[in-house]
């Protein structure tokens, strides 16, 4: 359990600012994060919930369905995951468990985007079979696998190991 005596961390010597603190402002660096990013996976778990509700829905093919269902559940899930820190919070509320609360919401909003990459893949996928066929499916959604990848994966993870 962390006191407002505990010391910080090295890396983090240029701030003067107590362990508890720190987990403070980590918490609510990371509460901000998931408000940006729930808005839009809530839109698109709306979207996707009104397209069996489109008079064209019945004609798609097996894989498109398939394509459909697996995207709609991969963002139930998203949004599972990206409100779960604030519940967590809610439960634990002064209790005096906040390093844990930050690690744990930390884990539940990186499952949470992981679960956004690939909701925002699965709908490309699905409107571009859709609109243009096999080809141009392959080509979307290798390029936006590759930037959710490359932008939210391997840039950070390159640059966290270069600061170590």
């Amino acid at each position: 359990m962390l006191r407002e005596t505990d010391v910080a961390a090295p890396w983090h010597e240029g701030r003067s600012e107590t362990a508890l603190e720190r987990c403070d402002r980590n918490l609510v660096e990371l509460l901000q994060e998931v408000r940006v990013v729930q808005t839009g996976v809530q839109v698109l778990f709306a979207f996707l919930l009104t397209v069996p509700l489109a008079a064209g829905f019945p004609d798609l093919t097996a894989f498109q369905r398939g394509v459909y269902f697996a995207t709609l559940l991969v963002t139930g899930a998203a949004a599972v995951l990206l409100i779960a820190p604030t519940a967590y919070h809610r439960i634990l509320f002064r209790l005096g468990d906040k390093e844990h609360l930050v690690m744990v919401a930390n884990r539940f909003t990186l499952a949470g985007l992981v679960c956004v990459g690939l909701s925002m893949v699965g709908a490309l996928v699905l409107v571009t079979d859709l609109l243009f066929g096999a080809a141009f499916v392959f080509v979307t959604t290798a390029l936006a696998a590759l930037a959710c990848l490359v932008l939210w994966c391997l840039l950070p993870l390159r640059r966290r190991r270069a600061l170590r």
